[in-house]
């Protein structure tokens, strides 16, 4: 039989404009909204789902076209993602939530607290987009003309060559890295006709040659009252610590973990202390209450 705990987290589907939107679920409590990574799925979070579903309602989407969710209208920019899980919160009956994004998932909790900032309690970023132009090679490499035909006849085989390396890894008895296994996993799914489409369009929106085209460090004054956690790993190849450090310096409020030995995906890495962390976060602050008078004369003062 399946397991009962509530704190086990079990897959659901909603209909929103017509369209399967495929999350998981799990806990009772206040609302956690997981928002995953480029070309990743809500099971980014499947090792910290559970421990932070024992306080916690947790939902961890998929984005449009990503995971077991359908293609979205061919909208993949940042606001439509963020307007994506504000439709979904809606539909499932929340109105506010804590937002705790991951890299590409980082950058549209961003642009969510900056569209809805009266549904958003606090803001934890994960190796968040969204903080500076600086961005891995393998992410610009893909922005380049022609990448999708190059992803389309690799995709699996490279995958694969990947897996083979990480199983050699294990046998000589060293921890394969999450980074790697991530990365592996994330470019099989491009073989998908699909979810090679979503990915690209959703990185076309974000990413150039050049680095990140989208930042939110003009807009980062407006979150000076919200609660917000900052969470990286301080050997991260796709996306510089820095961007987490200047903008923890640029929000005097916010809180900043660096985790010495993580890569990109710390919730993968470091799950004890990556569910230890957020859950202290929680436990430690109050959630915002929006001021609108209070937007409009910072808005003003600029």
């Amino acid at each position: 039989m399946p397991p009962t705990d509530a704190s086990f987290p079990i897959v659901q589907k909603a209909s929103v404009h017509g369209r399967d939107v495929s999350y998981l679920e799990a806990g009772e409590g206040p609302l956690l909204l997981l928002v995953h990574g480029m070309a990743g799925t809500a099971r980014n979070w499947d090792a910290v789902i559970e421990p932070l579903a024992l306080h916690n309602t947790v939902i961890a989407p998929d984005f449009p076209g990503h995971g077991d969710s359908a293609p979205g209208g061919g909208d993949y920019s940042l606001g439509s993602l963020a307007s994506g899980l504000r439709d979904l919160m809606i539909a499932l009956g929340h109105e506010r939530a804590t937002l705790v994004g991951h890299s590409l998932g980082g950058g549209v909790a961003l642009q969510f607290a900056y569209q809805f900032p009266a549904m958003v309690e606090r803001l934890v970023l994960v190796s968040s987009g969204g903080l500076g132009p600086e961005v891995g090679a393998i992410l610009r490499a893909a922005a380049l003309p022609g990448a999708d035909l190059f992803i389309r006849a690799t995709a699996a085989p490279g995958a694969a060559a990947v897996g083979r390396l990480a199983g050699a890894v294990g046998k000589v008895g060293l921890r394969p890295n999450a980074d790697l296994a991530e990365v592996g996993r994330a470019y099989a799914s491009l073989a998908d006709a699909d979810r090679r489409k979503a990915f690209l369009s959703t990185l076309h929106a974000v990413v150039g040659t050049d680095g990140q085209r989208v930042a939110a460090l003009d807009r980062l004054y407006l979150a000076a009252d919200l609660p917000i956690l900052i969470i990286w790993g301080e050997r991260d190849p796709i996306i510089p610590v820095g961007h987490g450090r200047a903008a923890h310096a640029q929000l005097p409020g916010s809180r900043l973990e660096v985790f010495p030995d993580a890569g990109h995906v710390p919730q993968l890495e470091n799950p004890g202390r990556f569910a230890a962390v957020l859950q202290r976060f929680l436990d430690d602050t109050e959630p915002a209450e929006f001021d609108g008078a209070t937007w409009r004369a910072r808005l003003g003062g600029r």
